[in-house]
């Protein structure tokens, strides 16, 4: 294992495609930090089962979600890519942390307050209110130093750091405390459809969403149907032109150019032109992705004896803070 501080990172397997915010706003942002950081991205499955899945379906969006980060960047040969249910001591870490996680803490996390009362009390699970403590033996499990973070998973982050302090003020140093690395904002992606709502795997409807994996033509389709305004002039007003602006950060984004030159390059053309550059830089960047994601999918075995080999260089890490940990609060060992 390198000597280089760690980053850990997982991704949920509860979609067929990763869409356009998601590699913008997470993905494309890990890439860089193989070259700094010993980094650890996963593939988290076992959350996903807060949710009632199709078995079939589940095993066919983790090989996915695995050959996605591939295709974005992720490289198995400078960071350790696994499957989370690959490597037990994510479970068994989870049950000491829940020992040591007050009920009333776990019940002010906010995802769990907003999506139980989604549900109803009956329809939200036990695993739905533990998922901010599986979440944090995820990272404590690889004593990451860093771990990158977006504004709705601060909360989570921050009791993941209280479970380290306490448990180093109980028992004596034994985690890491991990710092948020906070990600280069590019601002937030929204819906297509409707510009004041973020674009969302689960709150956005079919034509609100960019989804990586679809046909160049359907994403075509879809930004040339993006909801703007009555006006023709393109600047970029989030609060008076919430569409315009919204299509600027994606071709930004994509491009790498300025928002103040993209509205200077636009000048005397209307809102045709710019849907037209979107679709192009869009199907310029989703091509060569889906392709290379499509091809990985054909190559199961490979795909597959990739993630065995991460699974095994997480357990290596993995297997080694349990077993601290286990000695550390008194559990006898194995004979």
């Amino acid at each position: 294992m390198s000597d280089r501080p760690r980053v850990l990172s997982l991704v949920q397997p509860t979609a067929n495609s990763l869409h356009l915010g998601n590699y913008l706003g997470a993905l494309r942002q890990w890439v860089p930090l193989q070259d700094e950081f010993e980094t650890f991205y996963g593939v988290a499955d076992l959350h996903a089962l807060t949710v009632e899945n199709e078995p079939a379906a589940l095993t066919e969006k983790t090989l996915r979600a695995a050959a996605q980060l591939i295709a974005g960047g992720v490289d198995p040969d400078r960071s350790t890519v696994f499957v989370q249910s690959h490597v037990p001591e994510h479970t068994q870490l989870t049950w000491v942390l829940s020992c040591m996680t007050g009920f009333g803490q776990a019940s002010r996390m906010t995802q769990f307050k907003d999506k139980s009362s989604r549900l109803g009390a009956d329809a939200a699970n036990v695993g739905l209110f533990l998922y901010p403590v599986l979440m944090a033996a995820d990272i404590l499990l690889y004593q990451a130093e860093r771990v990158p973070v977006g504004e709705d998973q601060r909360q989570h982050l921050e009791l993941t750091r209280d479970l380290a302090g306490r448990f180093n003020a109980r028992y004596g140093e034994t985690f890491v405390v991990p710092e948020p690395h906070i990600l280069a904002s590019v601002g937030k992606i929204m819906d297509l459809t409707d510009p004041t709502a973020k674009m969302s795997k689960t709150g956005s409807p079919p034509n609100g969403i960019i989804e990586l994996l679809d046909p160049d033509k359907a994403n075509t389709k879809k930004i040339k149907s993006a909801v703007t305004d009555s006006d023709r002039v393109i600047t970029f007003d989030e609060q008076a032109k919430p569409g315009v602006a919204n299509l600027l950060r994606i071709l930004s984004a994509l491009t790498g150019e300025s928002i103040e030159s993209l509205v200077a390059g636009f000048e005397g053309k209307g809102y045709g032109d710019l849907k037209g550059a979107v679709a192009d830089a869009v199907v310029a960047f989703a091509g060569p992705f889906r392709e290379r994601t499509f091809a990985l999918m054909g190559e199961r075995t490979e795909l597959e004896k990739i993630l065995a080999a991460g699974a095994e260089r997480a357990r290596d890490v993995a297997a080694g803070t349990v077993r601290q940990v286990y000695r550390t609060i008194g559990l006898l060992p194995p004979g």
